[in-house]
């Protein structure tokens, strides 16, 4: 009697843990929390090991590798969740997404960058930039979203720059960029880009997102 009470109470619990992440690219629903539940299984182990790149692929290097990215101070933030990958420490204040949400609007605006602003094909709940003529494959060309709820994002990158963004501390891989199979639910290279704390961490992110323009669309911007 006591195994079945321990179970309920922890799927009850669970599933309250789910909801909390808020909307996202599964429904809030049973059946939602079940399919996660599913792919959690298969789902990646370790996070913050870099994405393999193969000597035959081209280009080798990538957009950052050119840059400077700065290390992130502090400890990484917990983050939870799979569809939704959230964030649930060291979220951005309102006054810092708004900053951010602003700075990805005004790519979008500048006609030589090739952007669009549209609801985000992956997360389907909030804003995302689209490459208006892709040159690798993602959900309809997106280039990358935001997350009202925390101020994470989530973008592509070239497999290099994935590397760089982790071992600088700024993001992790999603758990189903395995590849193969698991395209279907997001690319290989879809990383989760920790919120900015600040004014000054908006533009290290923003240089970021700049990589995934570049990787999407092969635009310079």
């Amino acid at each position: 009697l006591t195994l079945p009470l321990l179970l309920a109470l922890y799927l009850h619990a669970d599933y309250c843990a789910f909801l909390s992440l808020g909307p996202g690219g599964t429904p809030s629903t049973p059946l939602g929390y079940l399919k996660i539940k599913l792919l959690s299984i298969v789902s990646l182990r370790d996070p913050l090991r870099p994405l393999p790149l193969p000597p035959h692929f081209r280009p080798q290097k990538g957009y950052l590798s050119t840059k400077r990215l700065a290390v992130r101070e502090g400890k990484r933030p917990v983050v939870q969740g799979i569809a939704p990958q959230r964030q649930r420490t060291e979220r951005s204040s309102a006054d810092v997404y708004r900053m951010l949400v602003s700075a990805l609007r005004d790519l979008a605006r500048d006609e030589e960058n090739g952007l669009l602003e549209r609801t985000s094909c992956f997360e389907k709940h909030s804003a995302g930039l689209f490459a208006a003529n892709p040159i690798t494959g993602t959900c309809g060309g997106e280039v990358c979203h935001a997350h009202p709820s925390d101020g994470s994002l989530h973008l592509t990158l070239h497999p290099a720059d994935v590397r760089t963004v982790i071992e600088k501390g700024w993001g992790e891989r999603h758990p189903l960029a395995k590849g193969g199979w698991f395209r279907r639910f997001v690319p290989r290279e879809f990383v989760l880009v920790y919120a900015p704390r600040g004014e000054r961490e908006v533009g290290v992110v923003m240089g970021i997102v700049a990589a995934s323009v570049w990787w999407v669309s092969g635009v310079d911007v």
